[in-house]
């Protein structure tokens, strides 16, 4: 089992920070049927290092503390999200980023809606597209922009790929 140095548990805390911080800015954007978490954009850090993992999901369930639909929004909220990051970090090599982007999109739709149509009773479906229309700008549209361009800065990509292992 690999050590979790003092810089590698700064950069998980940073990230988790980020996460949380963006998603109470977007305020009632962030919860419930119509989600656009411009903090989901980042979960495309998970395709670069695997240290993302564990930034993104404490990030989702402490943000998710401030929901709207309650405790049920951390439980599903938080598993859409380690397995949305679990499947984009195991198919980075096999899959390119707009592709990966994909699973934040198939997992919050799906674990989302139906949690949406528990709490609300609202119908599945409908919860599922507006849930994935919102992943879909934020994180296929918006955060694989970002990234590509990100992708062009040698040391920003050094920042977010360093393992920091000595």
């Amino acid at each position: 089992m690999e050590m979790f140095n003092s810089r590698r548990l700064t950069r998980i805390g940073v990230t988790t920070a980020l996460y949380v911080v963006t998603t109470i800015l977007c305020g009632s954007f962030a919860f419930e049927a119509v989600q656009f978490r411009v903090s989901e954009m980042l979960m495309l850090l998970c395709y670069y290092e695997k240290d993302y993992i564990i930034a993104m999901t404490i990030g989702c369930f402490v943000a998710n503390l401030y929901s709207t639909l309650g405790m049920i929004d951390m439980i599903f909220g938080t598993s859409a999200t380690l397995i949305a990051a679990l499947l984009i970090y195991a198919f980075r090599k096999r899959l390119s980023l707009p592709a990966v982007s994909l699973f934040p999109v198939m997992t919050n739709a799906v674990l989302v809606g139906l949690e949406i149509k528990i709490v609300t009773g609202a119908p599945f479906w409908a919860n599922a597209g507006f849930v994935a229309l919102g992943e879909f700008v934020c994180v296929s549209i918006g955060g694989v922009i970002v990234f590509k361009l990100l992708e062009r800065n040698k040391r920003v990509m050094k920042m977010i790929t360093s393992s920091f292992e000595k």
